[in-house]
């Protein structure tokens, strides 16, 4: 049977897991075409449909992003929306982060990005119609301690998309940004591998500690897949001249307190909110973690942590694994 050609069609990188899955699964309840792109196609990760084409895609690789789009365009004639999606993860103190750390985040997160919205333009601008969906992180919002590098792959891309958004418009082309909260329940964290070791130092313990402590009692509930993909399906068929859209209670939540309050009382929120109130000792506190077991329990999501930290082993790379779960995805 041949696939229908007169539907929209969104091509989203990043679908093996979390937010690109929940994503693709809703276009497709919508009655999109849709292209699900993952570094190593998973196919058993939805169920068959002439609409649905599942294919190979690496934002680092221009070869094998421009394939894909060529698939899409292929099996389905055009694509009306492209969902640039995949990223990873980062988190420590900046001063314990390598240089060869720092830039392969960039290539993924930054770098990939602009030249996956470099290879689908000459296809949209063709078309006279289009829209491109990069996805960020409430981390855009509002940056957080100990994901400085993470943070700043993410803001460059907030603005590479407004100035593109411009640069795009005489062509009806319309760039939107999506960003997410803190998301629990997703896998994002355990994707991020190795990069994430030694990079919490015992001088910044006792802070992680508070911020961790500060995490069981954030004001709203976090965000999760089903809001994600809710909000990128609202970017994708939105005519309004809008930029950026924030996912998720607490990235709203963010985004309102950046409108409404003034720059110095917005810091003191997030210092509070983080465990970094410049009252509170900054000096790392080793018994915080020499005994410790730290309960984590996550607002509305359906996730606990317990994690019991051995007195002989090094506090900093304990710290680290813990933290691990609960910040990257800001």
């Amino acid at each position: 049977m041949n696939p229908p050609k007169n539907q929209s069609t969104v091509l989203i990188t990043g679908c093996s897991s979390g937010f690109g899955q929940a994503t693709a699964e809703l276009f497709l309840a919508r009655g999109w075409n849709v292209i699900a792109t993952m570094r190593s196609p998973q196919f058993d990760r939805f169920e068959a449909s002439e609409r649905l084409l599942i294919t190979a895609l690496d934002v680092t690789d221009a070869q094998s992003v421009s394939a894909a789009i060529a698939a899409g365009i292929a099996r389905f004639g055009g694509i009306d929306a492209f969902v640039n999606n995949a990223g990873i993860g980062l988190f420590g103190a900046h001063e314990a982060v390598s240089d060869d750390v720092i830039r392969q985040v960039f290539e993924t997160n930054t770098f990939g990005v602009m030249a996956a919205n470099r290879a689908i333009i000459p296809h949209l601008r063709e078309r006279g119609a289009g829209t491109i969906i990069n996805v960020t992180s409430s981390a855009g919002i509002a940056p957080m301690p100990l994901v400085a590098a993470y943070t700043a792959s993410k803001y460059a891309i907030e603005g590479f998309s407004e100035s593109l958004a411009y640069e795009l418009a005489l062509f009806g082309i319309r760039v939107k940004i999506v960003e997410p909260g803190f998301s629990p329940t997703t896998r994002f964290t355990f994707n991020s591998g190795e990069r994430c070791n030694n990079t919490l130092p015992t001088a910044y313990v006792e802070h992680a500690g508070r911020y961790m402590k500060s995490m069981q009692t954030y004001p709203t509930a976090y965000t999760t897949a089903q809001d994600v993909a809710e909000t990128v399906f609202e970017a994708a068929t939105d005519d309004r001249d809008q930029l950026r859209y924030p996912a998720g209670a607490d990235s709203q939540m963010l985004a309102q307190l950046r409108r409404s309050l003034p720059e110095h009382e917005f810091i003191a929120r997030i210092r509070a909110m983080t465990g970094s109130d410049l009252s509170v000792s900054m000096h790392a506190n080793t018994k915080l973690v020499s005994s410790a077991r730290w309960v984590v329990r996550f607002r509305d999501a359906s996730r606990r942590v317990r994690v019991c930290i051995p007195r002989r082993r090094e506090p900093a790379t304990w710290a680290a694994k813990l933290l691990g779960l609960l910040l990257v995805q800001f």
